[in-house]
């Protein structure tokens, strides 16, 4: 069932670029950015209420929470930086470097988390490398 997730995920993020190299064209990307960013807060907290989920917040630990913070942090920056290359290069440049995020998170999950880096996880990273560079050369 999560490839189905992850499959809609890649849809929504596809349609993210398209939408959101439309929707910069002329406008300042850091305005853009809090203009989706006050839409997805709207939206995250709706589901929050909608499916019952804001009565496990107290159960939230530390870690959590500072994890959490970060990579909202994470995020954010990264929406930034997205926006900015959006607006100055074509969708098809910027998706595919935004999508070495892939191989990059390989990576760190073997180095933070004590993931195994299998053959198969290292060959479709060096293959998402390779394609990223295929794309935008």
């Amino acid at each position: 069932m999560w490839w189905i997730y992850a499959l809609l995920s890649a849809l929504f993020a596809a349609l993210t670029a398209i939408l959101a190299k439309i929707g910069i064209k002329g406008v300042n990307t850091d305005l853009a950015t809090a203009i989706r960013t006050v839409v997805i807060l709207v939206v995250a907290w709706g589901l929050v209420f909608w499916r019952g989920g804001f009565n496990t917040l107290p159960a939230l630990s530390r870690q959590n929470w500072l994890f959490l913070v970060l990579s909202g942090v994470a995020t954010g920056l990264s929406w930034i930086f997205y926006f900015k290359a959006l607006q100055l290069g074509k969708v098809s440049q910027v998706a595919p470097v935004d999508k070495l995020s892939v191989a990059i998170a390989i990576l760190l999950s073997v180095v933070f988390l004590g993931e195994v880096l299998t053959w198969k996880a290292a060959i479709g990273a060096v293959l998402i490398i390779g394609g990223t560079l295929v794309l935008i050369l």
